[in-house]
């Protein structure tokens, strides 16, 4: 029975450091400029990499999970600001599907968010890692959570104007830069994903004030969902 390996993705130490403090039987390699950590926690076999800001960072760190490491699930832990007028900082956000908002072919008669030429732009989490997710919620009932839309782009949004748009236009629960890297590439490799953010801010201008003392709490929110869902899985 061959073993099936996990792959961790965060885009900031702070969304990683939790997860590689937990590795067992750690092993390093780098490759593209990102470090790879492989080991096992809670007896899984997992790779736990940081894959750097941006949907070209997160698109070239999925893809080399997928091809060099054989991964059969990834699980994208992290923060995002909301757009959800009910979640608040530290709220949580299970994807339903991913979609990138600064995908405006709307000149050439495409909606937004759509890729041209393509049959799918909005990609699908897999149904039993939301499930998962969700459970995960449940269990810890401190988290209250929204499975939705997961918008991506490389902007950080900071405007309640847009903030607006983003969610009544396209249906987006929270807004982050590689969601959507991710969820593509794993729909185009068939390995199925699901994205856990956890609110950092409200995307509204006021995360100069909160980001950087917002990001470490954040980020344990969303590490405690993905950790006992690597105890279940």
């Amino acid at each position: 029975m061959t073993t099936q390996v996990i792959g961790l993705i965060g885009a900031m130490d702070e969304e990683v450091e939790m997860l590689l403090s937990q590795l067992e039987n750690k092993e390093t390699a780098v490759r593209s400029g990102v470090t790879y950590a492989s080991g096992t926690i809670h007896g899984k076999s997992v790779v736990v990499c940081k894959s750097g800001v941006g949907k070209v960072n997160a698109a070239v760190t999925t893809q080399i999970l997928i091809d060099t490491y054989g991964v059969s699930k990834i699980l994208f832990t992290g923060v995002a600001g909301a757009l959800h007028p009910e979640l608040n900082i530290g709220d949580i956000v299970i994807s339903s599907s991913c979609m990138q908002h600064d995908m405006d072919v709307t000149p050439l008669g495409f909606a937004r968010g759509v890729i041209p030429y393509q049959a799918v732009s909005d990609f699908p989490a897999d149904p039993s890692l939301i499930e998962l997710a969700e459970e995960a919620c449940k269990e810890q009932a401190a988290n209250h959570y929204v499975i939705g839309k997961v918008l991506s782009g490389d902007q950080f949004i900071a405007n309640r104007d847009t903030v607006r748009t983003l969610y009544e236009d396209l249906n987006g629960v929270c807004a982050e830069m590689e969601g959507s890297a991710v969820a593509q590439v794993c729909y185009m490799n068939r390995v199925p994903y699901v994205v856990i953010r956890s609110m950092s801010d409200k995307a509204d201008g006021s995360a100069h004030v909160n980001f950087p003392e917002f990001t470490v709490k954040a980020s344990k929110r969303s590490h405690e969902i993905v950790n006992y869902m690597l105890g279940k899985l």
